[in-house]
């Protein structure tokens, strides 16, 4: 059962005005599945994981990022994993709780891990941003897939170069199969 919830590429672009700031692709009618693919043939690896972040819903696209600094190159270092881990136990348990100790462990994080944009991703799926002395407002639905998109493409740069493409092509594909319900 698929989970993408556009019926077009050019839907997703309506939802999320930024991404045409963010992938050089025009949008068109085709399915977003349609689209990612076109994308991956025309070597576009980039834009297809930034549209995957913002097509998968927010908790298939934490698992995503999730999985893809598992698979990464590299051992993860122990002083980082409770970053992924915070993440991973919202994928599993997506309350209140679980998404606040993930915000927290991103927001201890370096900006340049991958990790802590993973465990953002989880944070940033609900809840409210503080914006005193204003009243809070809900999260931002984009606010995950911007974190998921930056946690794979810096996941892949811990690939070789000419390891990357083949790094970023099978964490699309998995993106595909998340989306389509299969994974």
């Amino acid at each position: 059962m698929s989970l993408v919830r556009f019926a077009t590429a050019e839907a997703v672009f309506e939802t999320f005005p930024e991404l045409s700031q963010k992938i050089g692709t025009s949008p068109n009618e085709r399915s977003p599945i349609d689209f990612l693919r076109s994308m991956i043939n025309a070597g576009k690896l980039e834009d297809a994981v930034t549209f995957c972040a913002y097509v998968l819903p927010r908790r298939e696209a934490v698992w995503w990022a999730c999985r893809s600094a598992r698979v990464a190159p590299g051992r993860i270092a122990e002083e980082r994993a409770p970053a992924l881990l915070a993440a991973e136990a919202w994928v599993s348990d997506p309350d209140d709780e679980h998404r606040q100790a993930a915000l927290e462990a991103g927001t201890k994080g370096h900006c340049d891990d991958p990790l802590t944009w993973v465990a953002l991703a989880a944070g940033w799926a609900g809840g409210f941003l503080v914006s005193s002395p204003y009243p809070a407002m809900p999260m931002p639905q984009y606010m995950t897939a911007r974190a998921t998109r930056t946690a794979i493409l810096m996941s892949a740069l811990s690939a070789n170069w000419e390891h990357r493409p083949a790094y970023l092509q099978a964490r699309i594909a998995e993106g595909i199969r998340l989306a389509e319900g299969e994974a």
